[in-house]
This record gives structure tokens, sequence and C-alpha cells, in this order.
């Protein structure tokens, strides 16, 4: 076959992008089409604005604090219009990192259209044929839409629209306590409005739980609102007043209604079914390859069923340049998937938590916790909420959680020792920077040795070289 391209990519988001630049930059003749915005979820409506959102409300929360550490500070002033220009400053200054023109310089044709399949190897896109013996789907995911009676008859807010707020919401109430939901209640309660959480079940479920309910009494403590237990059975209402009933029968009106329950892969309107390409309950089936059904298809990134985080996208997208440019499997592994939660005190997790740890392991799991109130760094900036948890099977670590500021920082030398990299006693002998948060992974991963260092047999060596020298 006469093929226009060696490799087809369909979507520019994190997975797109890093396979098509990948694939370009090993000198393959690369089509990278993205019919929205280049950047995709991530850039333009996920991680970068939410985190400058963060940012905002931070500098706020530090403002209204009256005294700490002896010094005080005015009480902040908000200004909607300062906030969303600093949002939309971020988009822009990243921008250029995932810009038509930069994957263009690196050998990607970039089409700015819409695609489908239109056979096995064949992709129609703006009035074109492309065809190629690889292909890769990396269309990404949506916002999750709960089917709640009245929703679709009021105005409600997604990720997808959230950052474009012209003004700042009097009342915010959320649908959803999961990643999305925490942050940007936290973020809005901080900076001056007033948030109501709806959760049917735990807030930021797949996390330890322990880290978990110190960030809920945090933002108790700060004013935002949690109806626990209960889920949203009827929306109503219009603009600056939408009125929720929960399935306790609580009625919660706010001015603005936002849903965060999840993400939906974007699988419609490609031709996947047609062409046979299996699908799962939410998302493409594939193997631990990343290939679908047909082989020589690839889905990476929140179209697969799977993980949806950005740097397993990331990850992904790697995986498929060394399979696509190199012809070397690449298995996904997800041993050691790290995730963070930017609320604060963070939550970062790891491998498993200590529940799907103790399930798997029983007895044969050790759990060392330090707390930050012991770590001197954090007392001497008086930030001493949170601890790390390490999980430990033997001396193996095979997952940690850490809930404290800055957590997610210090994630990395658990990538290392959890991949082999590196391990625990190595980490526990470590030279680690005084004062630091850092420091805390070091007791941690010495604790589990300890015994060992300070055992029987040691000791009677130590008493051993002790007699020697004594007779000298």
């Amino acid at each position: 076959m006469d093929y226009t391209h060696d490799v087809i990519v369909i979507g520019g988001g994190a997975a797109g992008l890093t396979a098509a630049g990948g694939c370009a930059l090993f000198g393959l003749k690369t089509a990278l089409i993205e019919g929205h915005k280049m950047g995709g979820e991530c850039l333009n409506n996920g991680c970068v604005p939410s985190k400058a959102l963060i940012a905002s409300a931070k500098r706020a929360a530090e403002a209204r604090e009256e005294m700490r550490a002896g010094v005080g500070l005015a009480a902040p002033h908000v200004e909607w219009t300062g906030v969303h220009a600093h949002v939309h400053k971020a988009i822009a200054d990243i921008e250029p990192h995932d810009s038509v023109e930069r994957f263009e310089e690196m050998g990607c044709e970039v089409i700015e259209d819409w695609a489908k399949f239109t056979g096995p190897k064949s992709v129609e896109v703006g009035g074109r044929t492309l065809t190629a013996p690889r292909i890769v789907i990396a269309t990404g995911s949506s916002p999750s839409i709960p089917p709640i009676p009245g929703l679709d008859d009021v105005p409600y807010l997604t990720n997808e629209n959230l950052f474009d707020l012209t003004e700042q919401p009097e009342h915010l109430v959320i649908i959803g306590g999961g990643v999305i939901g925490m942050e940007m209640a936290q973020s809005f309660r901080r900076l001056g409005s007033a948030v109501t959480v709806i959760e049917p079940g735990n807030p930021m479920g797949r996390d330890d739980r322990d880290s978990v309910a110190i960030v809920v009494d945090v933002m108790k403590a700060e004013g935002v609102r949690f109806v626990d237990g209960k889920g949203a059975k009827v929306a109503q209402g219009s603009d600056g007043a939408i009125t929720v009933t929960t399935d306790g029968g609580e009625d919660v009106t706010g001015s603005h209604l936002l849903i965060a329950v999840g993400r939906k892969a974007r699988v419609a309107g490609y031709g996947l079914e047609e062409l046979g390409v299996e699908l799962g309950r939410n998302g493409i089936k594939v193997d631990a390859r990343r290939r679908t059904s047909l082989k020589h298809i690839y889905a990476i990134g929140d179209c697969r069923e799977g993980p949806r985080l950005t740097h397993v996208s990331g990850y992904e997208g790697s995986n498929a340049v060394l399979e696509i440019a190199l012809g070397v499997p690449a298995k996904a592994d997800f041993t050691a998937l790290p995730w963070c939660t930017y609320t604060e005190p963070e939550v970062a997790q790891i491998g498993m938590t200590e529940s799907e740890a103790r399930e798997a392991y029983g007895d044969k799991l050790r759990v060392v916790t330090e707390g930050f109130d012991h770590n001197e760094r954090a007392i001497a900036e008086g930030l001493e909420k949170g601890h790390l948890k390490v999980m430990f099977k033997g001396k193996k670590v095979v997952g940690a959680s850490i809930c404290g500021i800055n957590a997610g920082e210090l994630l990395l030398p658990f990538t290392q020792m959890m991949t082999g990299k590196s391990g625990s006693f190595d980490m526990g002998g470590a030279i680690i920077s005084y004062p630091t948060r850092s420091e805390i992974i070091k007791a941690a991963a010495f604790a589990v040795w300890e015994p060992t260092v300070f055992g029987i047999w040691p000791k009677r060596w130590a008493a051993f070289v002790a007699k020697i020298r004594r007779s000298f």
C-alpha cells in the first residue's frame, strides 16, 4: 500500500503531542490532527488554569490569616478580573510549548480539523484521505454529566467553562468530591465565595483515608460546607439561583453549579465502532502495550480505559514512540503510578494505599508513619499538619501516601525505590539537606531498617570489635 504517512496521530493533548513529536523527531513522516485546541484539556481547561487559580487562592488564604510567626498581613482584597487575567496568562505563557508552530518545527504535519476513520489504515480529515501503517488515537476525555433530573434545564459549569467566568460566584455548589471538586471548592472558598460540596460517597475516594480526613477538616475550618453521604436527586432554577435537592431531601441553593463527577472518554464520532475497534465501559479497550483490538492502532491517554492523568498520557505517548519508531514493545507499568490532589495541604500517593496494601499482603505488610510534627523544617515554619505513610512488604516499598505542604514534590524518591533504581536502604543512608521536608522520607526509610541495623548480630559484632580494640 502506498501510504501518505508513517504514522497518524489523532489528538493534540498531552498523549498525542508526545507521540507525534517523538515520532517526528525520529524522522517518521507524521500527521498530527487536532480538531479543537492544541494542548488539549490539561493546557486549556485542566491542570494549567486550575493550578493558576489555586495559586491566587493560596495568596488570599495567607493574607486572611491575621497573625502567623509573629507577622500580621492586611486582609486580602480579591479582584476577580485580576484572578481571571492571571489564570489566562498562565495558559497563554505555556501555550507556545504545545503550539502548531513548535510541532511543525519538529517535523509534524499539523492538521487542524476533525478526523474520522474510513478504513483500518485510512483517516479522512479536511477533505483529504490520509493513510499510515500505524495510527494513534489520543482523543482525550470530556466531563462526565450525571443523569440528574432537571440538570439539562439549568445552567451549569464544568471544567470546560469554569475558568471563563468573568464574575466571581457568590455561592458555588459543587456536585462531586473528587480531585476537581475538592481543589475548586477550597480555591473558590479562599477567594471569598460560599461553597457547598455534595458528595454521595467519600471525598477523594481513591486516596488514603487518614490523609483525606486532614484535608476535609482544613476545608471545613475554612468554611467549605460538605453534604456528606447524599447524592443530587433533582436540579432546578436559573441563572443566579440554582437549587439542588439531595436524596436526603435537603435543598441546596447557590448562584452557580459546578459538575465535577469524573471524566468520560471521548470516542464518539471517529468511526471507531464501524471500524470494529472494541470499546469498554468508559474508553477504548487496550492491551498492556496500549494496542486496540486492531493491533496496528494504539489508544493512549484519556480515551482508553485506565487512569486519567496528564503524566500517564505523556508516559503512554513515549511508549507509543518506542513501539512505532523503534519497534520496541513497551508495556505500560503502573506499579509506581503517582498522583496528587493540589489542595492545601496536598495529598500525594504512589503505588498502593494502606487499605489496598493490607488487602494484598495482610500480616506481611508493615506501615511506617512519620508526622510532619517531627520534621524540623515543618516545625520551624509552623506548618506541621500532615504525615507520610510508607507501605513496606519486607523492606520493599509498595506504596506511599503523603499529606502536607508540597506533598507532591516528595514523591520522586519513592518512584526510584519502587522501580528498583534505588532501595529503601540507600534512601535511609542518604545525605539529605537540612532542614528540608524531604528528611521525612529518610526517616521512614531508615525506620524499616533500624531493627536490622541495630539487631542482635550487629550488636555482637560491635561488641567483638570493641573487645579487640581494648586489647591494644
